[in-house]
């Protein structure tokens, strides 16, 4: 039992020694107060020490405040009326109270410190009108601050400003407490008590709409037609619909006319730019080289380029002058200019020409030629000394008629033999292989070409045939029997088409004719 009623009694002697205390530090009786203190430590009880308020000056003062949230690229200046005694967690109510920002959204700073709750104004050098201090404003979601939480604080600041401005009732004769009883001349009887109503229990009114969305980062509530917060700019949320009953106001009605007019004349700026971009590609369009129009140096030999000085590139818009356009073109080894930009673009036709000279396109378009020869798969050149003529052929084609020259080339024999069957030129070629040179370097061509697969003998004739495309199936010109080109047999047996006694025996039984067969069928 002891044990429980200890803490209470240190309690009360806590109580009186901090009265106490207080009596001794105001009065300035230093020993008095070296004393207590002492006594007050040995109970171990905490116990805070503060200035009263009537100690600091009594004048009101006009505080600058620099307001500015995460948001804002410049702060906002507000006047303050506040008191040197005023501590900052005194400060932050009444900041909420004028201007609505919730306590835990507010973070001060003065005298480049960050203001603690406890600190008064007065610590922080707060003394005369016009001393200056800094707001910082959080977001809700930063502060972690809910829109419950808020409420809350709402309904409680509303509760003690009730509490403040209700007047209590005297206490009755009988009350307790440590005060002394009036003397019966000095009694009065109390006034008697209206009577008691019942409790009524009013309906529940449905809750009122709320007409406006509330700012995710600020939670200030802007009207239903902003389209960002009028706070901290941030934007409306997609999913928020203006709602129906909604009729906005003079300002409101007015802010919306002018954005739908700026609308308007933004719309109208894009378009007239499109018309006089269009105009211009049209006014190029006939032009075969683009001058620049700006000032810029050429990425080759960087010289610097006045307008109209160097070219621009239709493919992708990059800048050189016209020494080193023309080196570009000329030292090409490709059929088509690249740009020297390395990028993905090439130079066209038109703009070449242009600056080329007659002789020195003449030339590239015959290196171009050279090239694209060169490099095709599937090329012919004619057989005529000295003619340029060339084509592409194609695997049904056997004959390439040159328009240079106007002669006939055999394509299967790699020769012009007017008159003359394949068989009949290479049995005559075999002959004169004998005595003309030309004739014998011809059949050594073919010779070669039999050797390196690239050509074989018809099974049936002998004479020379090859595949120049497409499938392993080939037909001889002379006596039109089907070849399988692995194999190098015939396709069918005696019996012809379907006969499959001898031969290639490509697909019976679902088995290819060779491993590297490629459907001769």
């Amino acid at each position: 039992m002891a044990s429980e009623v200890t803490p209470s009694v240190n309690l009360e002697v806590a109580e009186k020694l901090a009265l106490s205390l207080s009596e001794a530090l105001s009065s300035g009786e230093r020993e008095e107060a070296t004393r207590l203190c002492q006594e007050l430590s040995e109970l171990s009880i905490p116990v805070s020490v503060s200035i009263d308020s009537q100690a600091y000056p009594q004048e009101s003062i006009r505080l600058k405040v620099g307001v500015e949230d995460a948001q804002s690229e410049d702060y906002v200046l507000v006047i303050v009326v506040v008191s040197t005694s005023m501590t900052i967690a005194e400060l932050k109510e009444k900041v909420s109270q004028d201007f609505g920002f919730h306590p835990f959204l507010q973070r001060w700073v003065i005298g480049k410190r960050l203001a603690r709750d406890r600190d008064t104004l007065y610590s922080h050098g707060i003394r005369n009108d016009g001393d200056q201090a800094f707001l910082f404003i959080l977001s809700a979601q930063a502060a972690h601050l809910t829109r419950h939480q808020h409420n809350l604080d709402q309904e409680q600041q509303r509760l003690d400003s009730i509490m403040d401005s209700m007047q209590l009732l005297p206490r009755g004769l009988g009350g307790g407490g440590g005060e002394k009883a009036a003397p019966p001349e000095a009694q009065q009887t109390p006034p008697p008590l209206p009577p008691r109503v019942p409790n009524q229990t009013k309906p529940a009114l449905p809750p009122k709409p709320q007409l406006g969305w509330a700012c995710v980062l600020c939670t200030f509530v802007n009207k239903p037609t902003r389209p960002g917060c009028e706070m901290c700019g941030t934007a409306r949320p997609e999913d928020y619909e203006v709602p129906d009953i909604y009729k906005p106001d003079e300002d409101e009605v007015q802010r919306i006319q002018q954005e739908e007019l700026a609308m308007l004349q933004y719309e109208q700026a894009k378009q007239e730019e499109r018309e006089r971009n269009y105009l211009h590609l049209l006014a190029t369009d006939d032009q075969d080289l683009i001058l620049n129009t700006s000032e810029t140096d050429c990425p080759i030999c960087f010289s610097l380029l006045q307008p109209e000085e160097g070219i621009v590139l239709r493919e992708c818009l990059h800048t050189f002058c016209r020494d080193c356009l023309k080196g570009t073109i000329l030292n090409s080894q490709d059929a088509e200019v690249p740009c020297p930009e390395e990028c993905d673009s090439k130079l066209l036709d038109r703009e070449i020409k242009s600056l080329l000279t007659e002789e020195e396109h003449h030339r590239f378009l015959e290196l171009r030629l050279s090239i694209a020869e060169s490099r095709s798969e599937h090329s012919f050149h004619c057989q005529t000394p000295n003619c340029r003529g060339w084509c592409i052929y194609e695997d049904e084609v056997d004959e390439f008629q040159c328009e240079l020259c106007k002669e006939t080339n055999c394509i299967l024999c790699r020769a012009i033999h007017d008159g003359m069957n394949c068989k009949d030129y290479q049995d005559d070629l075999r002959i004169r292989a004998e005595n003309d040179q030309a004739a014998q370097q011809t059949k050594q061509m073919l010779e070669n070409m039999l050797q390196n697969g690239e050509a074989m003998k018809c099974p049936r004739c002998d004479i020379i045939v090859q595949k120049k495309d497409g499938c392993d199936w080939i037909c001889c010109l002379m006596c039109k029997t089907e070849i399988c080109w692995v194999t190098k047999q015939a396709r069918w047996g005696p019996n012809g088409s379907g006969d499959i006694s001898s031969g290639c025996r490509c697909r019976v039984n679902n088995q290819p004719c060779h491993p590297n067969c490629q459907n001769c069928h």
